[in-house]
């Protein structure tokens, strides 16, 4: 007994919850869903000034109609393929086509030459636009990321008509989440900063939605239709006719759709003839004219096969339903058989979530309950079992509820009463189930209500942010007007104090920087005479006075260059590619039987277009020469190859088949052990100041070329464009 009270609680707590019915309460009217319609946003400017061109005609070949307003902007329902004309006296025809709801802006050529507009003015409406866009994009995925773009759209505001914009895109994140009362807050406050018929029409469904049907009909009344386009008047017919519905006022819901009907056929609003048809019909048959009913049900199948698919078989769900409610078991029999057949094909194209109503379970389960209706048992039992196996597939347990508790009852009506005692417990089961379900649901549901309204509150904060700011502005002639200007000074002042400290330590550092440069590359000068002087002197030691002229001769125009550019952060790699051909040779001169060498430059490289610190590549080709190539036993060979890295970066590599620095080190006498090379020392502290003052344009790396005894040294430096 104590069991028997248990699941009758868990029955009743799950009746509150809501349950499959072949038809929906009258109370929750929605339009069968159609192919998606978009809502496009976008502007029209001239592209050199990125002024917005007003009263442009945009036009779908669908029949919607709109105009750019004075920011140039527009706002028009499309759907995926549909057409965009764009036509204005002032310039030619552009034609688009929709392929999703993203942002279209249309830059013009303008007619006469005109001053190029602020880059940042272009930038910021821009970087608005983007943001815009992305609530968009996650609208239908993630309400919070939505809600977090639209504050920072709000951020970035400087205009009502902006801040106008930002509130109707919020407004509908939350309709699509069935946040009305959310949705009928911002769309208030859109309106506040501006009033356009999308969000008066916005306001007026939300309003329906969130049950304030009064509100919800005077909003829609007091549009005034004469500047609506004739996309926006069957919105509104439609619109008001659902209010209408849900109160039950089934004549007034049928007038108005009727006139929206008339619109959407005078103007070829092909998919629109198709919901309102089906709507005329569900008033009709609400208010008890099934004879009218049917003939609208019929004009709405009729249609409907010739939109898509899917749009197909929703009318024909319709339908079946109203052929439910009218006892019609056969032919609801038969148009649900039609709907299993053919849901496949949909299947292949579109997911088919639990919600849908076009979902085998709920079909098959409808087909046998209406087998059971017509005490046909013997066919009811299998719909109703497959009906239960799929749901457990989709894991779809309202419908496995409702089909199992159904299931048993047939078997019950049939005489079966030890199948319908072991299909009733597995009803019980089921229930516990989904009660626990439900539970879970019901404390994520407000867990998810919570945190919009946190993300909300920060939004209305925001907005109370703005108010403020314009009431003291308002107030400026009062007695707060000191203060304000007082606080005002203050932070400035305070502005302008840091901002000159932070010029100044700028500027200290990089004169820190600068002064580091200069005593490196005074270093490097001497360093690189002294090495340079040691070979002519080598020559002369051996009387080889022709060789040494000649020596001299090439030293004294690479000591040239070198001083002409020993001031300069960065020089044209060009240059150093010069400088490094005139020292190699020299370093050949003197050990023309220790090595060979060649410098290439990869065809795909702009040499022009990279600058290079000066003598950075120098100590590299000397470190080859004196410590690898020197020492090897045979001939050696030096490689200098710069190549492209990427579209932005090219690599200078140097790389030699000399001793290696392992062997090279071993050879060095104790003293030489001790110090450390200078000219690598030079180069290691030159390239960090320079990334740290050029932002990491230059980056070296050192490791063996190969492997074996002669491993060889390779230096890669990879260098950015500036």
């Amino acid at each position: 007994m104590t069991k028997q009270i248990t699941y009758l609680f868990l029955f009743v707590a799950l009746f509150f919850f809501g349950t499959i019915t072949a038809q929906p309460p009258e109370t929750d009217f929605e339009m069968p869903t159609t192919t998606p319609v978009f809502t496009i946003r976008g502007s029209v400017r001239e592209s050199q000034t990125y002024k917005p061109i007003s009263k442009v005609n945009i036009e779908i070949n669908g029949g919607a109609y709109t105009r750019t307003d004075l920011d140039g902007s527009f706002v028009i329902e499309a759907r995926k393929g549909d057409e965009l004309v764009i036509r204005h006296k002032d310039f030619e025809t552009v034609y688009h086509t929709i392929q999703s709801n993203e942002r279209i802006t249309v830059e013009i050529e303008p007619a006469v030459e005109e001053e190029q507009v602020d880059t940042k003015f272009k930038r910021n409406t821009k970087g608005f636009n983007s943001l815009i866009d992305s609530v968009s994009k996650y609208k239908k995925v993630n309400v919070e990321k939505s809600i977090s773009f639209v504050g920072k759209a709000l951020s970035q505001s400087n205009s009502q008509i902006q801040n106008a914009e930002a509130y109707m895109v919020l407004a509908e994140v939350y309709m699509h989440w069935k946040q009305y009362d959310l949705a009928v807050t911002n769309y208030r406050v859109s309106l506040q900063n501006r009033e356009t018929n999308q969000a008066k029409l916005g306001l007026a469904k939300a309003y329906g939605l969130n049950k304030n049907y009064q509100e919800s009909i005077d909003t829609y009344n007091a549009i005034d239709k004469n500047t609506l386009s004739n996309y926006e008047k069957v919105t509104l017919f439609e619109g008001l006719g659902d209010t209408y519905f849900s109160i039950k006022k089934y004549d007034s819901s049928v007038k108005a759709y009727k006139k929206g009907l008339t619109v959407a056929n005078q103007h070829l609003i092909k998919p629109k003839i198709v919901d309102l048809n089906s709507k005329i019909a569900q008033s009709y048959n609400s208010g008890g004219k099934t004879d009218k009913a049917q003939t609208f049900f019929d004009n709405s199948l009729d249609l409907a096969e010739k939109e898509t698919k899917k749009r197909a078989l929703e009318e024909k769900v319709t339908v079946a339903d109203f052929q439910n409610t009218n006892r019609n078991y056969s032919e609801e029999i038969q148009l649900r058989k039609e709907i299993i057949r053919d849901v496949k094909e949909v299947q292949r194209d579109s997911i088919i979530v639990n919600e849908s109503p076009l979902t085998p379970q709920k079909q098959n389960y409808k087909i046998g309950n209406a087998y059971s209706l017509q005490k046909d048992y013997a066919n009811a039992i299998p719909y109703l079992e497959k009906s239960i196996e799929e749901a457990s597939a989709s894991e779809d347990l309202i419908v496995k509820k409702d089909a199992t508790k159904r299931l048993s009852d047939v078997f019950a009506d049939a005489g079966d009463f030890e199948n319908a005692k072991l299909t009733f417990e597995a009803y019980k089961n089921v229930v516990n189930e989904l009660y626990i379900k439900r539970e879970q649901e019901l404390s994520q549901s407000d867990r998810f209500r919570r945190n919009i309204i946190l993300q909300q509150n920060r939004i209305t904060s925001l907005e109370s942010d703005r108010e403020l700011t314009t009431s003291l502005a308002n107030e400026r002639y009062k007695n707060q007007q000191l203060v304000i200007y007082f606080l005002i000074s203050g932070l400035i002042l305070l502005l302008i104090t840091a901002f000159f400290m932070y010029k100044y330590i700028k500027q200290q550092r990089l004169a820190n920087n600068l002064l580091a440069l200069k005593s490196l590359r005074s270093q490097m000068n001497p360093h690189f005479i002294f090495n340079a002087l040691n070979s002519v002197n080598s020559f002369i030691a051996n009387n080889d006075e022709r060789t040494a002229n000649r020596y001299l001769s090439d030293f004294s125009h690479l000591m040239r260059a070198v001083l002409e550019n020993s001031e300069e952060d960065f020089i044209p790699l060009q240059k150093e590619i010069e400088l490094l051909d005139l020292y190699t040779k020299l370093e050949h001169f003197r050990f023309k039987d220790k090595f060979d060498y060649t410098i290439k430059v990869e065809s795909d490289v702009q040499v022009s277009q990279y600058q290079i610190p000066p003598m950075l590549l120098q100590p590299y080709i000397e470190n080859a020469v004196w410590h690898g190539l020197r020492y090897k036993s045979e001939k050696g060979y030096l490689q200098i190859k710069i190549a492209q890295k990427t579209a932005n970066e090219i690599t200078i590599t140097i790389a030699d088949d000399g001793i290696g620095r392992t062997r090279s080190k071993l050879l060095k006498t104790e003293n030489q052990q001790k110090q450390t090379s200078k000219g690598m020392g030079n180069i290691k502290k030159r390239v960090a100041i320079l990334n740290t003052m050029y932002k990491d344009r230059v980056d070296v790396s050192i490791d063996d070329h190969s492997q074996g005894e002669d491993c060889g040294t390779r230096v890669m430096v990879t260098l950015k464009k500036d």
